[in-house]
């Protein structure tokens, strides 16, 4: 079985509204509310981690269910992975707050895309499923690495703490689940991604992925650099209205 390219793209986006909705609505609410006090900040960015996470959550076992169903497999539904925890939003809120109105934002989103991909992987791990890490986008050279892994039994080494590992911010690289060897997202080409990581420079991971950031950078660096004027500029216009 083959998982088209237009299906996977569509659950990409699906996801992707869902974890924006949750950044956009954390900054509407920091525009409006610049007097806010941390806690209040925090109580609003948990509101908002909850409600979109269970919804990305139900996504991603849409998506596991397809999977199963087409394969086959005799598996019980997915079921949704808990969303981040008041403790987890308000550690990372107050780790990050004074330093960047653009960060609280950030982890809103992050959050919300943990929830999917802990549910992608803990649902796994109980059918003994695999997993795979499969770039989308303009995907950064940490994110071609863990694609070059391949296809991977799914166990509870995948999970840190009980959480996917590697979920950052603006990134739509999602995790993709498969019940038998016939099973292919279509575009998805872990040699591809080996031989990247394998021609770039450097005898440890940490240096090979250095390198594949500088040779990025060296491309993108005008669209880059763009995009920090556009987010400079974003957030003087936060301060000054």
């Amino acid at each position: 079985m083959t998982i088209s390219r237009s299906d996977w793209e569509d659950y990409i986006r699906r996801l992707s509204r869902v974890s924006e909705k949750a950044a956009k609505a954390m900054r509407d609410y920091m525009a409006a509310s610049q007097n806010a006090s941390v806690e209040q900040l925090i109580r609003y960015a948990y509101t908002l981690t909850t409600r979109y996470g269970e919804a990305a959550a139900a996504l991603a076992c849409e998506m596991y269910d397809a999977v199963a169903a087409a394969s086959g497999a005799a598996v019980a539904a997915a079921a949704p992975a808990p969303v981040a925890t008041v403790s987890e939003v308000t550690g990372a809120i107050r780790a990050v707050q004074g330093q960047s109105d653009n960060l609280i934002p950030a982890i809103a989103s992050r959050y919300v895309k943990r929830a999917a991909a802990d549910t992608t992987l803990q649902n796994a791990v109980r059918d003994g499923a695999e997993f795979a890490w499969v770039p989308h986008g303009d995907t950064c050279a940490f994110c071609i690495t863990l694609a070059s892994n391949g296809w991977q039994p799914a166990s509870k080494k995948a999970l840190k703490g009980g959480h996917a590992e590697h979920i950052h911010s603006n990134c739509d690289c999602e995790y993709a689940i498969r019940f038998d060897s016939r099973t292919q997202i279509s575009g998805y080409d872990p040699d591809k991604y080996l031989q990247q990581y394998q021609d770039a420079d450097g005898r440890k991971w940490q240096d090979k992925v250095n390198a594949m950031r500088r040779e990025q950078y060296a491309g993108n660096a005008d669209a880059i650099n763009a995009q920090k004027r556009a987010a400079y500029e974003s957030r003087k216009a936060l301060k000054d209205s």
